[in-house]
């Protein structure tokens, strides 16, 4: 089976840790900076937009079309959206899931929004829903053996067929 002592390198993970570092910078907020420049949403990969919400895809994803959906207006916690961000927020997330089965062909999902720090929210002062698609036989049992992520497509390609199928 090999050496036990093996290395898995996963190089493109610094650039998440550097953003943890710089997540007080000057540019603020990244969610709000995508939400505030619709005319660079295929550089930010923005998939889509609603009046108060929006879809981006995660840069660093737990698996193939990992998405984070999240409302316009900067606030961290579900009792501070209004009813119609709520309703939209979902609404969208509902469409989503139906466009990654399309798709990427996702054969279930795991669906979840960390709310504070101590759950695990990574920007926990702007509220964000993630949409994870999975696969029977998926190889995201790499995560647990060796915080490694096996993603089978690039962003990019992606990005162009989730574009494709909400604009058709």
């Amino acid at each position: 089976m090999g050496d036990v002592n093996a290395n898995l390198w996963a190089p493109w993970r610094m650039e998440y840790i550097r953003t943890l570092a710089d997540e007080h910078d000057d540019d603020g907020c990244f969610l709000c900076r995508y939400w505030e420049h619709p005319e660079q949403d295929r550089q930010h990969r923005v998939v889509a937009r609603g009046p108060s919400c929006y879809a981006v895809m995660n840069r660093f994803p737990y698996s193939n079309g990992h998405l984070l959906i999240a409302c316009g207006r900067h606030c961290a916690r579900l009792d501070e959206l209004t009813e119609g961000e709520l309703n939209e927020l979902t609404g969208l997330t509902r469409t989503l899931i139906g466009t990654l089965e399309a798709t990427v062909h996702a054969q279930g999902f795991n669906v979840g929004t960390n709310l504070g720090r101590c759950a695990g929210a990574g920007l926990p002062d702007h509220l964000h829903t993630h949409v994870v698609p999975r696969w029977h036989g998926d190889t995201n049992y790499m995560s647990v053996v060796g915080d490694v992520r096996v993603i089978n497509d690039s962003l990019d390609a992606l990005y162009e067929q989730l574009r494709a199928h909400l604009s058709g």
